[in-house]
């Protein structure tokens, strides 16, 4: 499935309204050369998945919502936890291996920024179960 990816073209938005209206697990919304935006909506008690990104860093804002945010320098080493509500950012250096665990009583709203991009343009998941069906296909 696709949504409406922007990316390529000048792009103005409220970036709060746009992440809190969105209801899917991941929704590319913007897919440069060089840069991506993706919306997430992680369910009560879901998470972003376990995972490493080896040559970039990326940038998750959350809009709505608690999480934990574990990270460290392999998936049997997350010596790094902290708890982050709205407003906060959270940043993984490239080679963290990282999650994110909503541990609050509503949906996770947030938008992450990779550079370069992580997922196809256009990418939509609905759920945690399609992303992860769509990753492991590649």
């Amino acid at each position: 499935m696709q949504s409406e990816d922007f990316g390529g073209e000048p792009y103005v938005v409220n970036i709060e309204d746009l992440t809190l209206a969105n209801d899917d697990y991941r929704q590319a919304k913007w897919t440069g050369a060089h840069m991506q935006i993706t919306l997430m909506s992680i369910p009560v008690g879901g998470e972003i998945g376990l995972e490493v990104h080896t040559d970039h860093d990326q940038f998750l804002r959350i809009e709505a919502g608690s999480a934990k945010a574990f990270m460290g320098p392999s998936k049997d080493n997350l010596d790094f936890v902290k708890e982050a509500g709205p407003d906060f950012a959270i940043f993984v250096p490239a080679g963290t291996w990282h999650n994110l665990v909503n541990v609050g009583d509503a949906p996770l709203k947030l938008y992450s920024i990779y550079a370069p991009g992580e997922h196809p343009r256009g990418t939509l998941h609905h759920t945690y179960e399609e992303a992860m069906a769509a990753e492991h296909a590649e």
